[in-house]
């Protein structure tokens, strides 16, 4: 299915239509448990207000869990090794019948009614849970650029994990909005 979602991502971006609608909007479509792994340190409380603020609006719509890994766990001043350490302590997280979302500056560019449909299909891949995984400073490892399921970025500007999280968590509301046909989105 990771094949086809993003054949179908690939395809709707390089034919952008204007007013685009959800191939899902007024359907039923089986709502994933979604959980948000996060690497980073302290957040602060304007950003930890607001995420708190959506995963509210969000339980009406899925079960919906932040999880937050800390950044360098072996406090290493090697990038690399911090990376790698990063990198298992995500993978640790990620059990096997997991869809995986990596968030990614080189993922792809997507629109939020094809957020909507990520949500609708990956419902759809016989997975019990949705993970959207957002990296540390340095960017995602190795284990998890080859375990995701679909690369996608928020913006073409480099966000930082705090920023990002917010940028996500609007759009994950944005999306199942869409997906309900209730008036959020426009």
């Amino acid at each position: 299915m990771a094949v086809s979602l993003s054949a179908t991502l690939n395809a709707d971006h390089s034919t952008r239509i204007q007013g685009r609608q959800c191939k899902y909007t007024g359907q039923s479509v089986r709502a994933l448990p979604i959980k948000i792994l996060t690497v980073g340190r302290t957040r602060s409380q304007g950003v930890q207000l607001i995420v708190d603020d959506y995963i509210e609006k969000l339980k009406c719509y899925c079960r919906i869990e932040d999880v937050r890994i800390r950044s360098n766990p072996k406090n290493s001043r090697d990038v690399k090794a911090q990376v790698e350490h990063e990198d298992m302590a995500v993978m640790h997280l990620i059990r096997s019948d997991d869809w995986v979302v990596m968030l990614d500056e080189h993922g792809l560019d997507i629109e939020s009614e094809q957020m909507a449909e990520l949500i609708g299909d990956a419902g759809n891949t016989g997975a019990s849970s949705l993970l959207f995984c957002i990296g540390g400073s340095y960017g995602h490892g190795r284990q998890l650029r080859q375990r995701a399921n679909l690369s996608i970025k928020l913006s073409s500007l480099v966000l930082n994990h705090q920023i990002a999280l917010v940028v996500l968590m609007e759009q994950l509301y944005r999306a199942w909005t869409i997906l309900r046909g209730q008036k959020y989105h426009h």
